[in-house]
């Protein structure tokens, strides 16, 4: 008996986001735990104090994390690793080295720090080194999801999506090659989460597409950072990813509302706004 007839899925619950239902609070950051059945992995963490009630308020159980994986070392996904860490002390960690670097925003002369919190890269620089897992290239959890590593940057309209530094005086820009997503493979095609997606959307999707050979792509979820995207950048994004086979995207964090509405006029597929307490769920 398949798992479809048992009536298997992956739940995927936004637990922290721009945007927040009734009964939760929003903040600018991201965070959305994933069910199988068998497993359950958080993907990012949040900025602060959301983390926690939000998970309460939808009674989810974060006591029963096994893995968690962080997209990138911004403050607003890893602001919330030591509450998690606090309720599944034996929780496995995902993240790429440069995850830990001093990085800055930088507008109008002013460097805003953007890094992890002190209190978050210490618990993990604390960690066993059995159960903190650098992430360099395409890899596989115990439970079967892919993480992507860093993502080859190929194509020529998409950036970072801000100015982002890693000094205070703008001398360094960062790429933020610590940027990674992670899918899963469900029976409708794969469903691709991103954090801030700084390697661009397309530039991901290329990416995972030819990793796992599967074209079709049953949801596309997160935070593309499209926020201060150029009309032409849009343009050229909605192009590319209606050349892709996509059920759903779920645009969340800092897509930005202009960006999401330009996807829900111009996008093939249904897209649908993200927020805090949304719950999705796919057959395995």
């Amino acid at each position: 008996m398949d798992s479809a007839m048992n009536g298997i899925n992956l739940s995927l619950t936004i637990l922290s986001d721009n945007n927040a239902a009734e009964c939760c609070t929003a903040e600018h950051g991201f965070a959305a735990l994933i069910e199988t059945g068998t497993c359950t992995v958080l993907f990012d963490t949040g900025r602060e104090n959301v983390l926690l009630p939000n998970a309460t308020a939808l009674g989810v159980d974060l006591s029963e994390v096994r893995q968690l994986v962080l997209s990138h070392g911004h403050y607003d996904h890893t602001g919330g690793v030591c509450d998690v860490l606090s309720l599944a002390p034996e929780a496995d960690v995902y993240l790429h080295p440069g995850a830990f670097r001093k990085r800055y925003s930088i507008r109008e002369g002013i460097a805003k720090p953007t890094f992890m919190p002190e209190k978050v890269s210490a618990t993990l620089a604390a960690l066993p080194e059995n159960r903190i897992n650098f992430i360099e290239q395409p890899s596989v959890l115990p439970c079967g999801a892919g993480i992507t590593g860093p993502v080859p940057r190929q194509t020529g309209f998409e950036d970072t999506g801000g100015p982002f530094y890693l000094d205070t005086e703008g001398a360094i820009p960062d790429a933020i090659e610590d940027d990674l997503s992670i899918w899963f493979e469900t029976r409708d095609g794969l469903v691709l989460i991103a954090g801030c997606c700084h390697s661009g959307i397309v530039n991901t999707l290329r990416y995972v597409t030819e990793l796992t050979g599967r074209n079709r792509i049953a949801a596309l979820i997160g935070g593309f950072h499209l926020s201060t995207a150029s009309p032409e950048r849009l343009n050229r994004t909605v192009e590319e990813l209606n050349a892709f086979d996509i059920g759903r995207i779920i645009p969340c964090h800092c897509t930005g509302e202009t960006a999401a509405l330009y996807f829900r006029r111009n996008l093939h597929c249904p897209v649908e706004p993200g927020y805090a307490g949304m719950k999705v769920e796919f057959p395995l």
